[in-house]
């Protein structure tokens, strides 16, 4: 862990900050008299519930928040010295990107989709630093292997919808290093990263801290993380600073309630197991999904990227199995495939029904019985659409609920399940935190009453607290109506509490299959074996030993 010098000038104070959403009687208080410093090569942390405040806060220190909807109602931010708050645009454009940079909690929101990768990393360098096409293309080739971008020479043509959630987070944490920033705000930046490549990530951030004294305003819910990479920590509850101090002292003897609270909050219980007998709800078998590789003046097919290559399983009702392996595995893509949203070979039904070589009208009736949760909630949530109008469109369109009365109650019963208010149905996505957007997703799949959810990394914008609570609630849910779950994600400990088969991929192809306890316990595989060594030993930072 990076020590920063006890005589350290401080790079950024933040005095009694407050940051307002509208007006008058429509007016949100996002946050509340915020006061902080972060000296020159020190890691300082926000952590704190989705809806704190933290993303927010982060936002207001680079003036990115939504002007004029949201407003300072009073506040400083000095950049040494130098106030920031109000700033001219010349100013602005100074700090941006290039004395402050910020990976964003949502990458796939932050890249442009009409740009591949190596475009818009030599746009940052040509724009700051000047750089000709030939030395930007050889630097952002450094940046791609730095961040552990598999194959990156291969991957500068590629565009983000290319590239698997945790590829794109490694893509965008290129982009805020290029400039070597004083300061990195670093909003989740391990989100949609599996965990041997989040170790990788966390022990770049040390070295570059290190190497440029660069410091790190880290935003994160995982405490793991928190306690292994930041100095001071600064604990957030409805917009305000309930308890700060240095990262020891805090974790050893917190003083706030809702500190204690966040520091024993995990998922927890046992993953339900199907009754004897229970129906197939989806299967597939021999499932392959090869994307073309194009090359040439006349883009012929020179090889495939076989991102599932043979893959077999079945998911019984009240069934629950877990899909883990490193981003680009092929997890999401076979979740996709299952449902039909990807061209695929192989068998594939759902219940009864053989769905390949179905078209999209005979294959849309069954939409309302095979839902998904995507991993990105804010790219799948139309920014146009109120709550309601989200969580109520597959009822619209399925016909669901004979008057718009009727459509809000069960959207209202929906939004209760997932832990919201039904009173923000008419808000809009930009109005809630990752967290609570993640659940507007889920409110979404469940209104439907569906047979099968694919859940792509469910919990991975939310913190612990929520975690758990989401785990609990899709155990509740899968209790009470049988639901049949393919659970996507990279937190093997979530898998643990909600699957009782797993399933570990690589480049494709399946690892090891079998009984959750016999995975976690006794892997068979190097790779499985790999795997578990590297998320238990994160989790040992939290409890002190490693567990099995």
């Amino acid at each position: 862990m990076t020590r920063p010098a006890d005589t350290a000038a401080q790079l950024v104070e933040v005095t009694d900050l407050a940051v307002s959403f509208g007006r008058d009687a429509r007016e949100v208080k996002a946050v509340r008299g915020v006061s902080f410093a972060i000296r020159r090569g020190e890691t300082f942390a926000l952590v704190g519930e989705s809806g704190s405040g933290k993303s927010v806060t982060a936002l207001s220190l680079l003036q990115l928040l939504p002007y004029p909807f949201a407003w300072h109602p009073k506040g400083s931010i000095k950049v040494e010295g130098h106030e920031f708050m109000g700033a001219a645009m010349d100013t602005l454009h100074q700090i941006r990107g290039n004395r402050i940079s910020m990976v964003f909690q949502e990458p796939m929101t932050s890249l442009n989709p009409l740009h591949n990768i190596e475009r818009q990393i030599n746009e940052v360098l040509s724009l700051h630093k000047g750089l000709a096409p030939g030395a930007a293309r050889a630097r952002t080739l450094e940046l791609l292997q730095m961040v552990g971008l598999h194959d990156a020479e291969h991957r500068l043509g590629a565009y983000p919808h290319q590239l698997s959630g945790g590829q794109r987070q490694r893509v965008m944490i290129a982009m805020a290093l290029a400039n070597e920033p004083d300061l990195l705000i670093a909003d989740e930046p391990t989100t949609a990263v599996d965990v041997t490549i989040q170790a990788q990530l966390l022990k770049l951030l040390r070295d570059l801290q290190r190497r440029l004294g660069m410091a790190v305003l880290l935003i994160t819910h995982d405490l793991g993380i928190v306690r292994k990479m930041a100095e001071r920590v600064a604990v957030m509850k409805d917009g305000a600073i309930v308890e700060e101090g240095a990262t020891a002292a805090v974790f050893a003897d917190p003083r706030h309630s809702y500190t204690q609270m966040l520091l024993a909050a995990e998922p927890k219980g046992a993953p339900l197991r199907p009754a004897a007998g229970a129906a197939a709800v989806m299967a597939g078998v021999d499932v392959k999904v090869h994307f073309p590789i194009k090359a040439g003046v006349f883009r012929r097919t020179v090889g495939y990227v076989k991102a599932v290559d043979g893959v077999t399983l079945t998911v019984r009702a009240g069934h629950t199995i877990g899909v883990v392996g490193e981003s680009g595995s092929g997890k999401t893509t076979l979740g996709l495939a299952l449902l039909r949203l990807l061209k695929s070979q192989g068998a594939i039904r759902f219940g009864d029904i053989d769905l390949q070589g179905k078209g999209f009208r005979a294959v849309r009736p069954l939409r309302r019985e095979m839902q998904v949760v995507f991993q990105d909630p804010f790219g799948s949530l139309s920014p146009r659409m109120s709550v309601g109008q989200i969580v109520g469109e597959g009822l619209d369109i399925h016909r669901i609920g004979a008057t718009a009365d009727d459509r809000r109650a069960l959207i209202s019963g929906a939004l209760r399940e997932v832990g919201l208010d039904p009173e923000t149905q008419d808000r809009y996505p930009h109005e809630f935190s990752g967290g609570q957007r993640q659940r507007i997703a889920i409110a979404r799949a469940i209104v439907l009453k569906p047979k099968f959810i694919v859940l792509d990394e469910p919990t991975s914008a939310l913190d612990m607290s929520v975690q758990a609570q989401i785990v609990d609630l899709l155990r509740e849910l899968q209790r009470r109506h049988d639901l049949a779950y393919l659970f996507i994600s990279h937190d093997l400990k979530v898998v643990r509490a909600l699957a009782s088969e797993v399933i570990v991929m690589r480049d494709g192809k399946v690892v090891e299959l079998g009984p959750a306890e016999s995975i976690f316990t006794a892997p068979r595989a190097p790779y499985t074996r790999a795997l578990m060594a590297a998320a238990f030993e994160l989790e040992a930072v939290e409890t002190g030993a490693v567990r099995t």
